[in-house]
């Protein structure tokens, strides 16, 4: 009897603190997420230093790692080990506007445009 009560109490508490586990795990992804993004920010910054204009679209965060062909005065690679992928294991989306405004996105964590919470699209972009 006494292990029932101990099994159903155990039960009310992980039903009660689980979800709350699981928010703060997430809440944890995006935080991760936006700091990988303004690193990558600060990165393609020094890149732009050493090239004189940041990598085109088509060339991409690859740049960092490796020489693209017009690239004169490319000191790289410009990070240690791989390119970051964000924490739902997917890449970094990266694109240069026609202004010349760096936009690196992830998409969260279903991988789709858009979205609310966990799922909602993450950008250097204000």
């Amino acid at each position: 009897m006494e292990l029932l009560v101990v099994l159903a109490i155990l039960a009310l508490l992980a039903g009660l603190v689980g979800p709350r586990l699981m928010n703060q795990f997430g809440g944890a992804k995006v935080k991760t997420t936006r700091l990988q993004i303004e690193e990558l920010t600060k990165t393609l910054d020094v890149y732009k230093l050493d090239v004189g204009s940041y990598p085109t679209t088509e060339e991409g965060l690859q740049a960092l790692m490796t020489k693209p062909s017009a690239a004169k005065n490319w000191n790289g690679p410009y990070m240690k080990g791989q390119l970051p992928q964000d924490p739902w294991n997917k890449p970094y989306q990266y694109a240069l506007s026609a202004g010349g405004e760096v936009e690196i996105t992830s998409l969260g964590a279903d991988g789709a445009p858009g979205g609310e919470g966990e799922n909602a699209d993450i950008t250097n972009k204000k």
